[in-house]
């Protein structure tokens, strides 16, 4: 049995879709559930209805994870959203001490793309995979996942004049597709014996700045679209005063900052994401424009 965590959440949703409608996911049986797949969330009933049984999984609650994890061969770990340091940690500790409990035997987490270490929320998820290397019982395979195209987009969304101001400089971002992660999470957990210690860099094969976002806008929108960087204090005085958690203002203003000084341009090449997903990736500068549109 697969269990997938967090499916409430952006890229959850789109591994439970993907699950859903693939006959690789399990045949359909007499009760409408997809066999072999099941979706875990804090918060059940607001899942779709795909087809897939639900067990409640809150890590903040650990007390729900036996019931959940039981029968699970293979546990989609996928990252229990942004908090400070100590709550994602221990989120992620419960899940994976649960998982030793309950006898899972393979373990599939989404993680930060290496190149990601200077962003400060990288910190947990490097914690997480050490984690998951020392266990005595659980394999393992490492996503460690790019930023995704459609957050660049909304970072990037032109104001009422049409002007960018996101502040990225001349940086450049190795953007990935959600779905395009998606997909993978879905191959690999599938057929996860193929993929144990293995760590899998998922990032674009070509790296978009602010000034690429702007133009493909204009082309695509038939209006001109000005890229007018500003700076990090500009972006870290509107986060803050915009009712954002203090912990997510300076993971905002890193996110922009490890951006604008290259460092996060990826490899300039096929990697493990075009090899996972047998073809190109979609073209990380059309899905971020059409995030920007939105």
């Amino acid at each position: 049995m697969l269990l997938v965590t967090g499916v409430n959440g952006g890229l959850g949703s789109l591994v439970l879709e993907r699950l859903a409608g693939s006959s690789a996911g399990g045949a359909v049986g007499p009760d409408g559930a997809v066999a072999g797949v099941v979706a875990g969330s804090r918060d059940p009933e607001r899942v779709p209805a795909l087809g897939v049984p639900v067990r409640t999984v809150d890590f903040d609650r650990p007390e729900t994870l036996a019931e959940a994890f039981t029968g699970v061969r293979t546990l989609l770990l996928i990252s229990a959203g942004y908090g400070e340091d100590d709550v994602v940690i221990a989120r992620h500790r419960a899940a994976i001490e649960a998982a030793e409990r309950a006898g899972v035997e393979h373990v599939v987490y989404t993680s930060l793309a290496g190149d990601g270490d200077h962003l400060a929320y990288a910190l947990a998820h490097r914690w997480t995979e050490r984690r998951l290397r020392a266990s005595e019982t659980l394999r393992w395979t490492i996503l460690r996942n790019g930023l995704y195209a459609e957050l660049l987009g909304a970072l990037a969304a032109p104001d009422a004049d049409g002007v960018i101001t996101a502040p990225f400089g001349d940086g450049r971002l190795a953007a990935v597709a959600r779905e395009d992660l998606a997909e993978v999470a879905v191959t690999v957990a599938l057929a996860p014996a193929g993929h144990a210690g293995r760590v899998y860099e998922l990032v674009g094969e070509e790296a978009v700045g602010g000034a690429d976002v702007a133009a493909e806008l204009s082309r695509a929108g038939g209006r001109p679209v000005e890229y007018r960087p500003g700076t990090l204090a500009e972006v870290r005085a509107v986060a803050a005063a915009s009712g954002a958690e203090a912990f997510q203002v300076p993971m905002m203003a890193g996110t922009y900052s490890a951006v604008a000084h290259g460092f996060l341009e990826g490899p300039g090449g096929p990697g493990d994401l075009a090899e996972l997903l047998g073809r190109r990736p979609r073209p990380a500068l059309e899905v971020i424009a059409a995030a920007a549109a939105r």
